[in-house]
């Protein structure tokens, strides 16, 4: 029986010929990356076993994004405790206030991450570079510490469900629609330590922020990881990006998965995941009239420059309801300054809305966009779970960033078509 796209970069990196779903495996790392609540924790079980250097000073990354800029004593010492380190070791690539920026949208950006790499971070979310084609998952602060000093993690290999993807997307609905979509006919644990593997003719109408977005969020499908086939998009991403040799891995033909499920992208539709589980799904057609009192449009989900397009094309000669707050943060310094360019920032600030400097912030509930009792919000972000961002009475609703903007403007859940 042939290998999984997943399952032939976990056997090439352990150096096997073939692995099997549930086979117990060592695998050599090609990026072990931390943020600034994560770092920490793995700085004190490197110290405390006594490592006295990294396995290589290019392959560990760590980006201060959480809670910096610092937004109170204890992220202060968080973040000064990482650049001690990163000094100390001669990290490479340190990632602080001036080079900011939310991780997953920051190391795609420089080409830190290609197709066939074996990654691992201390975030859930590090499943996102799946979309260049590269095995990545999150894992605890201990094993980062492990493969900060030794270049290498064990892994249960995980068995598959592979996506195959039709059609075309239609206009406003994106790659969130898509994966809020799958993540809603299947559950949250509907891909529990599975690898999800996109592929199909459909893959030619997702850019690659639409992959990235998917990818980032197949975590909450309970999945190991999520995965997109190479295909000219991919390489044109990387391209002029990354400065390395990667090789390219193709699913078998006789490959094994659990299922196969078939997706037509020009069935879905503009899509909103209520409170508190992101399987929480409906249309926004369904919606109803919920009404609500703040919008995030950013994240290591939905904070990149098609993200920001969508949200000026629609804020564009509008203005944010009264009694939204509405709040934009551009994934990364480079982001930003693209939106300035475009004249994205003019349409931001008269349209009523503010913007941050790069930063996780509101999603995890940290800064920037708290929310108190009974108090509602339609978020870019990946998680709406009880109390994610602020009291445990306020509510989350995921959503696009095209719904989110339309949201802020209406005052409510909207469809950008029904403004």
């Amino acid at each position: 029986m042939g290998m999984t796209m997943t399952q032939k970069i976990l056997a090439a990196h352990a150096g096997l010929s073939e692995v099997k779903a549930g086979q117990l495996i060592t695998a050599k790392l090609d990026m072990v990356l931390g943020n600034d609540i994560t770092s920490p924790v793995a700085i004190n079980e490197f110290n405390k076993a006594g490592f006295d250097k990294v396995f290589d000073i290019g392959k560990v990354s760590m980006v201060m994004d959480h809670f910096a800029p610092n937004k109170d004593i204890k992220a202060a010492e968080q973040c000064r405790q990482c650049r001690t380190f990163a000094k100390a070791f001669n990290i490479k690539n340190f990632y602080d206030v001036r080079e900011m920026g939310v991780e997953h949208a920051l190391l795609p950006e420089k080409g830190l991450v290609a197709p066939g790499d074996c990654i691992i971070g201390a975030d859930s979310h590090t499943c996102t570079y799946g979309a260049l084609g590269a095995f990545s998952t999150g894992v605890g602060s201990t094993d980062m510490a492990a493969g900060m000093a030794k270049g290498e993690a064990w892994f249960k290999v995980p068995s598959a469900i592979k996506f195959n993807l039709t059609g075309q997307l239609s206009k406003w609905v994106s790659g969130k629609d898509v994966i809020l979509h799958i993540i809603g006919m299947i559950g949250v644990d509907g891909a529990l330590y599975k690898s999800m593997e996109f592929g199909g003719d459909g893959l030619k109408s997702l850019s690659m922020d639409d992959r990235l977005s998917m990818a980032n969020m197949a975590i909450e499908a309970g999945a190991k990881n999520g995965i997109f086939e190479v295909d000219e998009i991919t390489l044109e991403y990387v391209k002029g990006r990354v400065d390395r040799e990667f090789k390219v891995f193709s699913a078998d033909p006789d490959a094994e998965y659990e299922k196969v499920i078939d997706i037509d992208l020009s069935a879905i539709k503009p899509t909103v995941a209520f409170p508190h589980l992101p399987e929480n799904t409906k249309t926004v057609d369904q919606a109803g009239e919920v009404v609500i009192d703040q919008v995030v449009i950013g994240s290591c989900t939905n904070g990149r420059i098609s993200d920001m397009q969508a949200a000026a094309e629609i804020l564009k000669d509008r203005h944010v309801a009264k009694g939204v707050r509405a709040i934009i943060i551009p994934a990364t310094q480079n982001i930003y300054l693209e939106c300035v360019k475009r004249g994205y920032m003019e349409i931001f600030i008269n349209a009523g809305c503010v913007v941050s400097t790069p930063t996780c912030g509101p999603c995890l509930g940290g800064y920037m966009g708290i929310l108190a009792e009974g108090e509602r919000c339609v978020a870019t972000t990946n998680r709406n779970f009880v109390g994610r961002m602020g009291h445990v009475k306020s509510e989350v609703y995921l959503a696009s960033p095209a719904v989110a903007a339309a949201s802020a403007v209406a005052g409510k859940i909207c469809e950008p078509s029904q403004l």
